[in-house]
């Protein structure tokens, strides 16, 4: 019996949890209309825009160059052994703009600004100052948590765009500059094969994991106790989440995306 009694707390307390998350979601996407239209709430958005786009660029770019750099490597010799290696452009480039490009931006974003988000909203939490900003009749879900959710949304895209290009580039300097490969039949065979549709996939992806990560992200911050230790147990906590729910939400997207391009389009040949 006090085994079941355990079982049964435990599956009445995440079923708490999992409407707790989505009430506070639907929340923080209802009020998306009012804050992104309303330009007195822009000053609320800016500085977010800032945090979460322009000071994560440098380690998007790092990264995306070093992604491609090592995918080249990695595919050079098969590629030669297969007579394919003009084709190393269409390889990479491929990779990155569909699948990695918005996976990599998605887990870097959930390990910068998710982390960074996490702690300043618990800190906030767990030293009152939301229950402050409640007792004054202001909605802290409003002016916390919508603006974050906005940018994360917004700017992931954006972010997933200039890793696919530095990864490419970097792909590209390890073809022509260290294997000796032809720079006109990366580019050519490249510019053939990757479509529009490829690069509205990886979009469409990074649009879901922004606004995940923008969430998981602000309710864990909303919702840690415990002080300090609280906090970065909550940080820890939306990482993982984030991690978690950006792998998930990449295999049911996938596998949408696929059967929408089979009713829309022919499979096209990578050869």
């Amino acid at each position: 019996m006090p085994f079941l009694a355990t079982i049964g707390g435990r599956t009445i307390e995440s079923v708490a949890r999992f409407g707790s998350f989505w009430r506070f979601a639907g929340r923080a996407i209802a009020l998306v209309p009012t804050t992104a239209l309303r330009r007195r709430d822009w000053a609320l958005l800016m500085p977010q825009f800032y945090e979460i786009g322009f000071r994560t660029v440098p380690v998007m770019v790092i990264t995306g160059v070093f992604v491609g750099l090592v995918l080249a490597a990695q595919a050079i010799e098969q590629l030669r052994s297969a007579g394919l290696e003009d084709r190393m452009g269409v390889l990479v480039n491929l990779a990155l703009i569909k699948e990695l490009g918005p996976v990599l931006a998605g887990v870097m974003l959930a390990g910068r600004v998710g982390g960074a988000l996490t702690a300043e909203l618990g800190t906030m939490n767990v030293t009152e100052q939301l229950l402050a900003l409640r007792s004054m009749g202001n909605d802290p879900v409003r002016f916390l948590v919508t603006p974050r959710f906005i940018a994360c949304l917004a700017l992931t895209p954006v972010l997933t765009c200039y890793a696919d290009v530095m990864g490419g580039l970097g792909a590209w300097l390890v073809y022509a500059g260290v294997f000796g490969g032809d720079s006109g039949a990366y580019w050519h065979y490249t510019r053939q094969t990757v479509q529009l549709w490829d690069l509205g996939t990886g979009v469409v992806k990074a649009v879901f994991f922004g606004g995940s990560i923008g969430v998981i992200s602000c309710y864990k911050g909303f919702h840690c106790r415990g002080g300090a230790e609280g906090v970065g147990r909550a940080c820890t906590e939306a990482f993982v989440a984030s991690f978690i729910v950006i792998l998930v939400l990449d295999f049911f997207l996938n596998i949408l995306i696929n059967h929408t391009y089979e009713i829309w389009y022919l499979p096209r040949s990578l050869i």
